[in-house]
């Protein structure tokens, strides 16, 4: 089989690797579409600061099960799956209080193990999650909409809430949705004029297009004055933090979902006088699940920010598009189908 090899930052080459053979507890599974995650970007780029290389990118994904052995969980040859990427070591202080999304010793495909850009991959049966009809298109966007989602869950977004997510990417675009979800009234910040476009076809209540307008000046006409309830870092950017400080009200709260390397300097004095909320949030589990079911229940489209399909071919192309992305660009995808 061909798989996605980055074996050190800026070094990416398609390779040819033998089929994998699933272990008892295991299944083999044929991939069908994988999303290109901002991680895997900076992965090729050298950015992400949890990779270990060489490293094979990627854990947003579907797929079709082409081997498993009998399971407690209807599953079975031929169907169309998604599957939990993250692996927790089950031993540390977080997972034996059951916080196993902040596992000490976390491992998520593409970062610091394998991951499915390739054409085969073995996942262990007990995280395959039945796709429930979805195209397999969609069924490749559930991992990252999970990611928002788990974060918006992590604070205590209110029905009528002001909520501002800073940064319009795929992962701000779905924490977005997920603070919809909840009732509250979402705008969207960033610097990309087509990007806030498509923010309000998906639903976004308003935008500040911050190369353009005084986000605080903003921020305070749609509030009159109060400050944000919540604020969503969605960017990993020092000054997109700092931001979320400055916007949020007082006995508001922070969200962070956006993972960078450089360092933050800052008064902590702020958040004591505000007395925020601040709430980190890194990977899901349980979310997969009840995200599914709320696609196909046709609650949310999410199929607009689908805006680039590649050939698996054409992958490295597609990694090359992703890292210069001008902003035309959402949710890219590498369809194995063909």
């Amino acid at each position: 089989m061909k798989a996605v090899h980055i074996e050190k930052p800026g070094t990416i080459a398609l390779v040819n690797m033998p089929v994998p053979k699933p272990k008892t507890g295991e299944a083999l599974l044929k991939i069908k579409y994988c999303g290109i995650c901002g991680s895997d970007a900076a992965t090729f780029t050298g950015n992400q600061p949890f990779t270990t290389y060489p490293r094979i990118p990627g854990h947003e994904f579907s797929a079709e099960i082409v081997e498993i052995g009998a399971n407690d969980r209807d599953l079975k040859q031929g169907m169309l799956v998604t599957a939990v990427p993250y692996f927790n070591c089950g031993v540390c202080y977080a997972c034996r209080r059951g916080r196993t999304n902040c596992c000490e010793q976390n491992e998520t495909m593409g970062v610091q193990r394998d991951g499915s850009f390739a054409e085969y991959i073995v996942m262990p049966v007990n995280k395959i999650v039945d796709g429930k009809g979805l195209p397999a298109d969609i069924l490749a966007l559930i991992e990252p909409f999970s990611i928002s989602r788990h974060a918006v869950t992590r604070g205590r977004i209110q029905k009528g809430d002001n909520v501002l997510v800073i940064g319009a990417g795929p992962i701000g675009m779905f924490a977005m949705l997920a603070a919809k979800e909840k009732g509250a009234r979402v705008y969207i910040a960033d610097l990309v004029e087509g990007r806030l476009e498509l923010a309000k076809r998906l639903g976004a209540d308003g935008t500040i297009n911050t190369g353009k307008e005084d986000m605080s000046a903003s921020v305070k006409e749609i509030t009159a004055g109060g400050g944000m309830d919540v604020c969503i870092e969605a960017a990993g950017l020092p000054q997109t933090f700092l931001a979320c400080i400055e916007q949020a009200c007082f006995g508001g709260q922070i969200i962070l979902i956006g993972n960078g390397k450089k360092e933050t300097t800052f008064n902590h004095s702020l958040l004591l006088k505000k007395e925020l909320d601040v709430f980190g949030s890194r990977n899901s589990r349980n979310d997969f699940e009840p995200l599914i079911e709320l696609v196909a229940r046709g609650a949310v489209d999410i199929k607009p920010l689908i805006t680039d399909v590649f050939p698996f071919t054409s992958v490295i192309e597609a990694f090359r598009k992703v890292t210069a992305n001008d902003g035309t660009s959402a949710k890219v995808l590498v369809s194995f189908e063909g």
